[in-house]
């Protein structure tokens, strides 16, 4: 980009995650230079996934503690969310949401579609979200799910109908970006009903 340059970077914080300030020289149109700093925050890209049952007109959600979220208001710290998870280690996003419906959710996958890529919060945040969708049935549960005690995750396991879902969204108890994203695609794609 010809309208960036003198780039340089801070590492604010490197805990579980890292936090940097960036400074830049950017070109507006106007021909102007000025100098701006912007706070960038590396989490790594994730994995997210709407596991449905046709033939119940259900959807597998997850419930769980989200400390941002409290931090800004006590009474949304409990998260309904799609299963989802960071990716590790070179793992495709497909092995990552594989191994996190299993630890999460307890459905075991051979495979799931790949629907949308989408940064989640591009302002502040590194993370590209590959989002997928699945369809289960009772004889894939294979655990309790819950999540790893080893990654201190306690989570709930929510068999929704899928319309009870949309009226979540409207009714604020399910404010996750990603999640809304896709009941939507599933909604807007009409996937139900075009088993």
């Amino acid at each position: 980009m010809s309208e960036l340059k003198n780039i340089t970077e801070t590492i604010l914080s490197n805990e579980w995650a890292t936090l940097k300030r960036i400074d830049y020289d950017y070109k507006f149109e106007n021909g102007e230079w000025r100098r701006l700093s912007r706070e960038c925050y590396n989490r790594g890209n994730g994995a997210a996934i709407l596991l449905y049952n046709a033939e119940k007109g259900t959807v597998i959600l997850t419930k769980q503690f989200r400390m941002p979220i409290y931090n800004v208001n006590s009474e949304e710290g409990m998260s309904i969310e799609v299963c989802a998870g960071a990716i590790d280690n070179n793992d495709s996003a497909l092995e990552t949401i594989i191994r996190e419906t299993e630890e999460e959710v307890g459905y075991k996958l051979n495979d799931a579609k790949q629907v949308l890529t989408a940064y989640t919060s591009p302002g502040a945040l590194t993370e590209k979200m590959f989002l997928f969708i699945a369809e289960y049935n009772d004889h894939m549960k294979i655990t309790n799910g819950g999540g790893l005690e080893s990654e201190n995750e306690e989570i709930d396991v929510l068999e929704l109908k899928f319309s009870e879902t949309l009226k979540m969204i409207n009714n604020q108890e399910i404010v996750d970006a990603k999640t809304i994203m896709l009941l939507q695609y599933f909604q807007i794609n009409n996937v139900l009903n075009n088993k």
